[in-house]
């Protein structure tokens, strides 16, 4: 299992990713990502919406690594959808992070049918127009979404000059979204997991428990390997500087293809929104 996935355009992408959803903005938030680079981490995750993007900017800089050796992605929030707004909302992130590049820049959720009507699909395609216009103007090394489902990408990608790299959704045990998954990969779009470990809902887990001792790994090391081995790139999140190191020590085993299985099999519904209900 290789460290890094390459996208489309050949860029490489490490994993898996430090996410800092929910960490506070502030000294708990640098300290967790320099800590996170410091460990191994060359993946960094954040998002307008989260602010704390100042603190993430300063936590790589304060991890002392140059720029260039972080994948740094951003996400744009929904009220900033649309082709003019898209420009100025990523003139701020990268202000707040203290670069003047993103590796990765994403729309952090589709424009849907139920807040606007049949204006949804075009809503996305003009903020799409502004992600192709940064990434060609070099701006942004790679772009792509959050949250999309096929009856999101399929009107965006019936006129995009640039098609998505990644796509970033909700993906963990008892919640695999096969249908966005095996579109994404038959497109070669990268599908990440975000909240890898269901937001801490199946770290006690009988099945799960019982498999992280045969394999000698914690819960949360077996799930990343399990995610990992779906050719799914996960994003985790720590401030436990313990948790933080362990996160990223899944390279030293592999999950037979029938415990594979076995974790397939399990139930579990959505920790975060519906994309197509969501009103936000």
């Amino acid at each position: 299992m290789m460290k890094d996935k390459k996208l489309t355009n050949g860029r490489l992408m490490p994993q898996p990713g430090f996410g800092t959803f929910l960490t506070p903005d502030g000294e708990i938030c640098v300290n967790s990502v320099r800590t996170a680079i410091e460990k191994g981490y060359k993946h960094v995750d954040t998002a307008a919406v989260y602010g704390n993007e100042k603190s993430v900017g300063e936590g790589i800089r304060e991890s002392g690594k140059q720029r260039e050796e972080i994948f740094l992605t951003s996400k744009l929030w929904n009220t900033e959808r649309g082709y003019d707004t898209t420009l100025r909302a990523f003139e701020k992130t990268i202000s707040d992070l203290g670069t003047d590049y993103l590796d990765l820049y994403l729309i952090h959720w589709p424009a849907n049918r139920k807040q606007f009507g049949d204006k949804a699909d075009q809503l996305n395609i003009d903020t799409w127009r502004a992600f192709e216009r940064l990434y060609e103007e070099g701006c942004i090394k790679s772009i792509g979404v959050s949250n999309f489902m096929p009856h999101h990408l399929e009107p965006l990608l019936e006129v995009a000059n640039v098609m998505p790299m990644v796509d970033q959704i909700e993906y963990h045990p008892g919640f695999m979204q096969p249908e966005t998954v095996n579109y994404c990969q038959q497109k070669g779009i990268v599908v990440q997991a975000w909240s890898p470990l269901g937001r801490g809902s199946i770290l006690f887990d009988e099945l799960l428990t019982g498999l992280a001792e045969k394999y000698g790994h914690t819960v949360a090391q077996t799930v990343i390997r399990w995610v990992m081995q779906h050719d799914i790139v996960p994003l985790v999140k720590s401030v436990t500087p313990s948790r933080i190191e362990e996160n990223l020590q899944v390279f030293d085993f592999q999950i037979s293809e029938e415990d594979m299985a076995l974790i397939d099999k399990m139930s579990s519904s959505r920790v975060g929104s519906d994309p197509d209900e969501a009103t936000f």
